[in-house]
């Protein structure tokens, strides 16, 4: 998992994302590190066209096997 400190603008990430509709789906998503337009000091996640905060909880993967590794272990 990335920490906070080595996100940088523009870096193309993995995430698990929960449905917020239907809470027992999770997937791994593409996203990408981009400036919060309301907070432009801030970074923030770009998925699916929406600016998501980024949180110290949230898990954020280099790649897509590290996110799938954890998915697996805590999800599947």
């Amino acid at each position: 998992m990335l920490s906070l400190n080595e996100l940088v603008e523009g870096q193309q990430v993995y995430v698990i994302y929960q449905n917020p509709h239907t809470p027992t789906v999770s997937t791994i998503q593409e996203a990408t590190i981009a400036r919060d337009p309301e907070n432009p000091e801030m970074l923030s996640l770009l998925l699916y066209d929406f600016y998501h905060p980024i949180e110290e909880d949230d898990a954020i993967f280099a790649t897509y096997e590290s996110a799938e590794l954890l998915y697996n272990q805590f999800i599947m």
